[in-house]
């Protein structure tokens, strides 16, 4: 079971063996691979395949034909773009995932499959993690009888001003190809009114996710630095403290020659999360004439009023990245009716002056005195907090990680979470962080637990799947237990939510803390307490796994 698009069980599996250097070799060759598995008949040929080298015969047919054909069309399409053939309507897409890998190519590969079978020209942009390849000229579009954008992130739709255009998923733009082509030619396709900035969000279905889908767009950039740098700090100290600084006082973390590299490092890369989250908080409300006054927002929260005092930190950069997204939208608004001729002067000029000093001006005189006040009473209650308090809000962070299993609730709490270690670094970590994380390992590892201990309520399959969920676990993969959750959810998502919170108390009565957001077992080492953290998630994934085995009913073969 790997969550696949159409919920089938995985038969052919790929692994991708690249030179050192190759960067892009392997999303070149995932993109291409993606575009060949949608043909049936390669899929049919692979399974049957007897022998290694029948296997890659196979595939180099496969790809010879497809991809030597298509550079060709390329060439054709290069030298004579303007001789579109009058007798077949012609048709534009573009395609775009989060990760421009899959998806994007799948989505691609399936809209020429299906414009081929229609009789029906098409062009397809893709805009993945490589670049944007097939890009739609103006010619193209001026021709084009429609647009079909199937996008799961923010392009340029601007272009399209004045067209037919149907925006879907990319997953629709896989499952759906004909009917989303029918449409176009059907006259079906709404026409496409351009906002005043040059670059659009993803559209109608992401606009309802609204502020969600903001906030989770500052958060997916920000986590690689607050990974990197709260491992790099967190092993300065552990350095210190195997070379027998532990008592440096404060120079503890900075005292041994490799400490002071990872501690100089690591805030380096810490200090500039605050910016990040502001920055593509404010990119996924404007686009890039947000970006410049949403890092200046985030640089400005993690400025003290005071020299040496509190900071607004994580809460003043979220608000912080708001507000610039919206102070440019509002400036696109003010703008609008300036003569086209300055039209070169807003991107320039206009817009970042206006917004840094608008927004920069709140944060300073607004923002940051209330936020600040904020930050210090969270931080002053959440260092208080022992015992009892300390347990409910450990069960209740352990139990939002398990109720929707990488959905809001989830992200909420692991927001939470990793947003209290902007002021508890230097002191080893949150609570409210390893409680997180240990929810968000409970689910895989009981179902894992839950196969084996309870081997007549599973099938061979899920038995099989459920061991690599003991590594999914491990390494803080929530989502490891999905197909489980999805398949029987009124008994896995309780079972887990109960093994979760029972972690997370754990974790909030042993005072347990963590200084990096992600990495399961592999950073728990950098925990205050290795062993008591461990039994706590062992011991909530146990208590979930035997619930689970309860509750599901016996299985037939």
């Amino acid at each position: 079971e790997y969550d696949s698009l159409d919920g089938e069980p995985a038969t052919l599996f790929f692994m991708i063996a690249a030179p050192d250097g190759a960067n892009n070799t392997h999303i070149e060759t995932l993109a291409r691979l993606s575009q060949l598995l949608l043909d049936d008949d390669f899929k049919v040929a692979l399974e049957n395949a007897a022998t290694a080298d029948e296997v890659v015969d196979i595939i180099n047919k496969a790809e010879a034909e497809k991809f030597s054909g298509e550079e060709k069309k390329e060439e054709a399409a290069e030298t004579g773009n303007s001789q579109v053939s009058e007798d077949k309507p012609y048709i534009i897409a573009a395609t775009a995932c989060p990760t421009g890998i899959a998806h994007t190519y799948m989505a691609a590969e399936a809209l020429k499959k299906a414009a081929d079978e229609m009789g029906v020209k098409i062009k397809v942009e893709t805009n993945g993690a490589d670049g944007r390849k097939d890009v739609l000229t103006e010619d193209d579009i001026k021709k084009a009888k429609g647009v079909i954008l199937a996008i799961n992130r923010n392009i340029e739709v601007n272009r399209f001003n004045g067209k037919p255009l149907i925006q879907v998923e990319a997953k629709e733009g896989i499952n759906n190809a004909k009917g989303l082509i029918q449409k176009v030619l059907d006259g079906q396709a709404p026409i496409f009114h351009a906002s005043g900035s040059s670059e659009a969000s993803e559209g109608s279905s992401s606009e309802k996710k609204g502020l969600y889908k903001h906030l989770l767009s500052g958060v997916s950039y920000m986590l690689p630095l607050v990974i990197s740098g709260g491992i790099l700090i967190a092993l300065a100290f552990l350095v210190d403290t195997i070379t027998g600084h532990a008592n440096a006082g404060g120079g503890f973390g900075s005292t041994s020659y490799l400490a002071k590299l990872f501690m100089t490092v690591g805030k380096a890369a810490f200090g500039l999360f605050l910016p990040i989250l502001g920055g593509y908080i404010a990119y996924s409300i404007s686009e890039r004439a947000a970006l410049t006054p949403g890092l200046v927002a985030g640089l400005l929260a993690s400025t003290p009023l005071v020299e040496n005092g509190p900071v607004s930190g994580f809460i003043g950069a979220l608000i912080g990245g708001f507000l610039a997204g919206y102070v440019v939208k509002f400036l696109v608004w003010a703008f609008k009716g300036l003569p086209k001729a300055l039209n070169g002067l807003k991107m320039i000029l206009f817009y970042p002056v206006f917004s840094v000093l608008i927004t920069g001006s709140i944060m300073w005189l607004v923002i940051n005195p209330i936020a600040t006040q904020l930050n210090v009473w969270m931080n002053n209650g959440l260092g208080s907090m022992q015992g009892a308090s300390a347990v409910l809000l450990g069960a209740l962070l352990g139990g939002m990680m398990a109720l929707d299993m990488g959905g809001p609730i989830n992200k909420v709490a692991y927001v939470f979470g990793t947003g209290t270690l902007a002021t508890t670094m230097t002191t080893g970590g949150s609570f409210s962080m390893a409680a997180v994380m240990a929810g968000g390992m409970v689910p895989p590892i009981a179902i894992a637990m839950a196969s084996q201990l309870f081997k007549n309520k599973f099938t061979a399959q899920e038995r099989e799947a459920g061991l690599t969920n003991y590594i999914m676990g491990l390494s803080f993969i929530t989502e490891g237990a999905i197909p489980y959750a999805a398949a029987d959810p009124t008994r896995v998502i309780p079972a887990s939510v109960i093994g979760s919170a029972i972690a997370g108390a754990l974790v909030g009565l042993f005072q347990i803390k963590i200084p990096a957001p992600h990495g399961g077992i592999l950073v728990m080492a950098l925990s205050n307490n290795f062993f008591l953290y461990l039994v706590s998630i062992l011991l909530g994934s146990l208590v979930a796994a035997v619930i689970l085995g309860i509750l599901r009913k016996k299985v037939t073969e």
